[in-house]
């Protein structure tokens, strides 16, 4: 496995282009949608899982600061939620070719719960951060504090509020002359090393077996009741919101299980769960100012990650009884218009042909 793990690591661009090419190539497989067909969704399920563990491999790789052979042990809580995305479809064809259409939603049910679970673990293991990609991908951005301070060498200082009316720096050189502004570097980078050379020497006093480890902060994870402390009514919106994004699939699911996948109740109660959700999400990143507690501020990769679920709401086009009413229509309407055309007639009718089989799928459209 060390050895693979190895292999993996030194080359990841090819390892890339091969998954790349063979998950293109299983949706030319033959009968990709039939409702009998098992081997497609099986070949389809275990490239996806390989491509998992091969992410989680390069994720994962140690750093020069530490050793290949001691790496260090967390939860692989992306890696299980990849592979039981992968594995979902394969449990909707299995079910539905040996217990019916009926019978297979409590099967997907069941694969939902596992990944409320699991998301919900993450979510609190996090420190009730922002899933990016539902848990798929780590969320290990900081969150930028404001404050009036500057990193120096990795050491804080604080910042300089003297305007340009001051023309002598704090050691005493004038900043609009060339010389001075090259002596005063000279002091400050003095200064500087003094600084990282007392604090390794202390280390290594105090701590002589990290002499060779690199001082890294220690980040305290939040807990609910710090959230709820520092954020307030704030803080309890950005957990509900989440834990509705979170939960919103299996919700879907149980209602479909309960009224059919005809019925407008499931469609209609779970494009409500997502807009309330996501609704909350935007609106307590947006409250900066005013009302009680400390405000939110997101990261760049948790603002794409809303606006990421916000374009899944194109989804509900693809959803029964939607799809049925409406969008299917439009697309068989598209594919006569273009049917004349030469080659282009051909590609538009494939690509209707493999959006409509792709409908028939849950796992396919329930963005989750």
């Amino acid at each position: 496995m060390e050895a693979y793990k190895r292999w993996v690591r030194r080359n990841k661009d090819y390892v890339h282009s091969l998954e790349s090419l063979a998950n293109g190539l299983t949706w030319l497989l033959p009968e990709r949608f039939s409702a009998s067909e098992i081997g497609p969704e099986a070949v389809t399920a275990i490239l996806g899982v390989i491509t998992a563990i091969n992410e989680h491999i390069i994720d994962t790789a140690p750093t020069q600061w530490q050793d290949s052979s001691a790496e260090p042990y967390h939860f692989p809580y992306s890696l299980c939620i990849s592979a039981i995305k992968d594995l979902e479809t394969l449990v909707e064809v299995t079910a539905q070719h040996y217990y019916g259409e009926d019978k297979k939603w409590n099967f997907l049910a069941v694969t939902e719960a596992l990944k409320v679970l699991v998301r919900l673990a993450l979510f609190w293991n996090s420190g009730y951060k922002i899933l990016l990609h539902g848990g798929e991908t780590p969320n290990l951005e900081k969150h930028s504090n404001l404050c009036s301070q500057q990193t120096v060498g990795g050491f804080s200082k604080p910042a300089n509020h003297h305007g340009p009316s001051h023309l002598r720096d704090i050691n005493g050189w004038n900043p609009w002359n060339l010389e001075g502004r090259a002596l005063s570097a000279l002091s400050r980078f003095g200064e500087n090393a003094r600084m990282v050379s007392d604090r390794v020497w202390l280390v290594r006093v105090q701590h002589p077996q990290a002499i060779m480890k690199p001082l890294s902060p220690v980040v305290e994870r939040m807990t609910l009741s710090t959230i709820l402390s520092e954020k307030g009514l704030r803080g309890a919106l950005f957990v509900m919101g989440e834990v509705l994004y979170i939960t919103r699939p299996l919700i879907y699911v149980l209602f479909i299980r309960k009224h059919g996948i005809r019925s407008w109740i499931p469609w209609f109660f779970s494009l409500a769960v997502d807009f309330i959700g996501i609704g909350v999400l935007t609106q307590v990143a947006k409250s900066i100012h005013g009302g009680k507690g400390q405000p939110f501020h997101l990261t760049v990769s948790e603002n794409d990650e809303l606006k990421r679920r916000k374009l899944l709401w194109a989804l509900y086009l693809m959803r029964d009884p939607f799809f049925s009413k409406y969008t299917r229509q439009r697309l068989e309407s598209t594919e006569k218009l273009m049917e004349p055309v030469p080659i282009v007639g051909l590609l538009t009718a494939k690509i209707v042909e493999l959006v409509i089989g792709a409908q028939t799928r849950y796992t396919y459209m329930s963005g989750s």
